[in-house]
């Protein structure tokens, strides 16, 4: 049977509606960047520490560089400002999948959501790169001295903490997948052991140090994580429906 015109539709709506979120979040960042830019120079000054505090400084050795640096440490500060934005968005999205009683997690959802990437930013840059740097840096000796330019410290720093950004928001995603029905908490427990290898892989991938300890301060928390999403999913996960009994079966 051949398939009309008007079954694509929703199709090509969709992907209207996939466009129309994307371009609204674009515009909170861009309002988020319009606010964070004044305080950039600040922000790369207070980024700097964990390096001039080792009696190191930061060089630039383009024309250009610390000016591009400043414009994309206000960019990144922007983009977690408009994490509320973005996050509204992505529930606006899904929404229309969602029964009605499950569309009042909107607000937790964004305010959540927008803690949990703030947080991974957060632990990124107070706990995992301050340690990542005091390694890296030991190996400077008489002879061997850091040439550390401006921008590869920035982007060394700005890699790590929009990653620990997402990571973190794990438990969120477990849930919203555990809520549509697409897992279930027995299946991510029973599947906890490549999940605590993938998280070891993945931390031996993104971390800057080949330590054990540096591993350990993603792979823990991936781990921790994900046994949250596992709580999450069984407490707000969809409930199967009751089996309906046929008469005279």
């Amino acid at each position: 049977m051949a398939r009309s015109v008007d079954d694509k539709m929703p199709f090509m709506e969709h992907l209207g509606e996939l466009r129309v979120r994307i371009v609204r979040s674009l515009y909170g960042v861009l309002a988020g960047t319009a606010i964070s830019l004044p305080f950039s120079q600040k922000i790369v000054d207070w980024l700097a520490l964990p390096v001039t505090r080792l009696g190191y400084e930061l060089v630039f050795t383009a024309p250009a560089e610390a000016f591009w640096v400043q414009m994309k440490v206000g960019m990144f500060a922007g983009l977690f400002l408009a994490a509320p934005v973005i996050l509204w968005q992505v529930w606006a999205f899904i929404a229309p999948g969602l029964h009605d009683d499950e569309k009042k997690y909107a607000s937790p959802f964004v305010i959540i959501g927008s803690l949990m990437f703030l947080a991974g930013g957060a632990f990124a840059l107070f706990v995992v790169t301050p340690y990542a740097l005091t390694f890296l840096l030991g190996y400077a000796r008489p002879g061997l001295k850091p040439m550390i330019t401006i921008q590869n410290h920035i982007d060394f720093l700005l890699k790590f903490t929009l990653a620990f950004g997402v990571v973190f928001e794990l438990p969120l995603a477990l849930t919203l997948l555990a809520r549509m029905g697409v897992v279930t908490a027995k299946t991510l427990a029973r599947h906890r052991k490549y999940a605590v290898l993938g998280a070891f892989v993945v931390s031996a991938i993104l971390t800057p140090t080949p330590d054990a300890f540096n591993q350990a301060l993603m792979a823990g928390p991936l781990i921790i994580l994900y046994e949250v999403g596992i709580v999450s999913a069984r407490l707000f996960g969809r409930k199967p429906a009751p089996a309906t009994v046929v008469e005279g079966a």
